[in-house]
């Protein structure tokens, strides 16, 4: 596959594999992103009005 090289062991088993990221940034980008929203998919989310509280606290948000 073009962008794509394998890397082998010295007993010619797939190890590990380079991407061109290039070529292949944002769909790697969006493979990722999938990834970590599954990852966190039964956290307990956070209420946008704290956050913005909390922002406003530490001077990050004016009010």
């Amino acid at each position: 596959m073009n962008g794509i090289q394998y890397v082998t062991d010295e007993k010619g088993r797939k190890v590990a594999v380079q991407i061109n990221l290039k070529k292949y940034g944002a769909v790697l980008e969006d493979f990722w992103d999938g990834l970590i929203s599954e990852s966190r998919r039964k956290e307990k989310g956070i209420p946008l009005e704290k956050i913005k509280a909390d922002f406003v606290k530490r001077g990050r948000l004016g009010e």
